[in-house]
């Protein structure tokens, strides 16, 4: 079996770049906007504002620049097996992904996860829209 053929560089640059005009909003979820190292996820938890919303608690700390908002998820093995966890981790993202343009920039955001049984991905963006929103 062969391949399709790819599309040219050029091709594919033309077809992501937005016309003239228009404003394109990117909605990926990109290595920058994940929060990482310990040092990090330390002094936003320890000194971030905490909001809750049951099953989540979120910690939120203002950065000084105005780079893209960056999410760290906390979840406990109480929640379930690698399979659920997993699956909740992944419907928090994409709730995150969507919204993400709604939210300042320069923020970090660090979701604490209770244990609950898995939700549908709009009750995970109603839950973080009541807490990310104001």
């Amino acid at each position: 079996m062969s391949r399709p053929p790819q599309a040219s560089a050029k091709r594919r640059a033309a077809a992501t770049t937005p016309r003239e005009g228009a404003t394109r909003l990117c909605y990926t979820f990109a290595r920058g906007q994940k929060l990482k190292g310990r040092s990090t996820i330390d002094a936003v938890y320890k000194t971030g504002r905490r909001r809750q919303h049951h099953p989540l608690s979120v910690h939120i700390l203002r950065r000084p620049d105005n780079g893209p908002s960056r999410l760290g998820i906390s979840i406990g093995r109480r929640c379930g097996n690698a399979v659920e966890r997993n699956r909740i981790k992944r419907l928090l993202r994409e709730a995150y992904r969507l919204m993400q343009h709604d939210l300042p920039p320069g923020c970090d955001y660090l979701l604490i996860v209770r244990p609950h049984p898995c939700l549908k991905l709009g009750a995970y963006q109603d839950r973080l829209r009541h807490l990310l929103g104001s």
